[in-house]
């Protein structure tokens, strides 16, 4: 029988959620603010899977895709409108708050594999959200932003077949597979599971996209490299812990985020 926490889990639907006045509002001048103050954003999370798989998705949060070099002015000007401001993690996100809603600031994946920059402000697409027109992740950007939520505790790979569905995998796949980069297993990973779930449209993933991506995976089992690190904390660094902590395996989650960190810091100086 289901427990009591698999009961409170959302469920799939394309029902939209009751947003209360108050959160419209708010959502409304937030997004209002930021682009009267030209400040370089896309939504994603709730509004971006809606706008792309018509799925909705209860959520108190605006989660807005903006460059790093772009959160300290976002914030700044959230403060000065009676917001609430704290970076949660230098690398990734920061929030703000009013009124119990938020605000997610995102400059990346938490694990800093990857980076939001301007490219991804200006692939977005134009959608309406509370009788505004604004820009949203594009899908090819959102499912790269959920390529690695893959944790014991949320797992965004349903999400990754429903864009792909939905759009019928109209929409740039090299741009996708180039923000993927060294780790294309994990969007083959993400195709495969697609491939398992709707079998009759393998075909809304391109021909030549399954075929490089087979040949790369054949490639690596006929010629596999053997001084290649563990990659298991990118994943989920809780689940993999016993492999860094006790069994010796490179830290590389520790690894890429020294690296951001140290990008971050020389942009910064540079701004």
């Amino acid at each position: 029988m289901p427990d009591e926490r698999e009961n409170s889990l959302p469920v799939s639907s394309s029902k939209p959620p009751a947003f209360c006045k108050q959160q419209e509002s708010l959502f409304r001048e937030v997004i209002g603010l930021l682009e009267r103050n030209n400040v370089p954003f896309v939504v994603s999370g709730a509004f971006a899977l809606h706008e792309h798989t018509g799925i909705w998705r209860d959520t108190k949060d605006l989660d807005l895709f903006l460059p790093a070099q772009e959160v300290g002015r976002a914030l700044r000007i959230l403060e000065n409108d009676g917001f609430e401001t704290e970076i949660l993690d230098a690398i990734w996100l920061a929030k703000a708050k009013r009124d119990g809603y938020f605000v997610d600031l995102i400059a990346g994946m938490s694990n800093a594999v990857l980076r939001v920059d301007y490219s991804w402000i200006r692939h977005a697409t134009r959608a309406e959200v509370f009788g505004m027109s604004i820009r949203v992740l594009a899908p090819e950007d959102l499912i790269a932003s959920k390529i690695f939520v893959t944790r014991r505790e949320r797992f965004d790979g349903a999400d990754i077949c429903h864009v792909i569905y939905s759009t019928r995998g109209k929409f740039d796949w090299r741009r996708l597979m180039n923000l993927i980069g060294d780790h294309w297993e994990m969007l083959f990973w993400s195709l495969v599971l697609y491939h398992y779930v709707y079998p009759a449209n393998s075909d809304y993933v391109p021909k030549e996209i399954w075929t490089e991506l087979v040949h790369r995976f054949t490639v690596e089992l006929a010629h596999p490299n053997t001084g290649a690190e563990f990659r298991g904390s990118l994943i989920d660094d809780k689940m993999f812990a016993i492999d860094v902590t006790e069994w010796g395996k490179r830290n590389i989650l520790e690894e890429c985020r020294s690296k951001a960190e140290v990008i971050r810091e020389e942009k910064g100086k540079a701004a």
